[in-house]
């Protein structure tokens, strides 16, 4: 038997719930990591820019630089795009498991009755 089947499932369920807390915090951090890296690349792109049209006295280093920034923002975007997709697919499994094991759980029908007021 598999540990979700042994254990109770609320118990399950609050595992899952806290692994779904910790899957959404990565998420949020690749999302801000991503526009970070976007905004590096445009900012490696306008100092490239400036650069060849001879803005910088010290127009090799500055190329260079701006360079190294579009770079390291595309090794970033990419690095985090797929973290990003990885992690959402986590969560869309952790998901569908949290809903098969409330679909699982016997609840019981409270019969109708009237309720007793103090």
């Amino acid at each position: 038997m598999d540990s979700i089947t042994e254990g109770d499932p609320a118990d399950e369920i609050s595992r899952i719930e806290e692994r779904l807390e910790t899957l959404a915090e990565t998420a949020e951090r690749c999302r801000k990591i991503i526009l970070v890296s976007k905004a590096v690349i445009a900012g490696g792109f306008a100092l490239l820019l400036a650069t060849m049209l001879g803005l910088f006295a010290s127009g090799q280093t500055a190329a260079l630089g701006s360079i190294a920034l579009v770079l390291g923002g595309i090794v970033s975007l990419g690095s985090n795009v797929s973290t990003l997709r990885q992690t959402t697919d986590a969560i869309s499994a952790a998901e569908l498991l949290r809903s098969d094991l409330i679909g699982r759980i016997d609840l019981r029908v409270v019969a109708d009755s009237p309720m007793k007021l103090m």
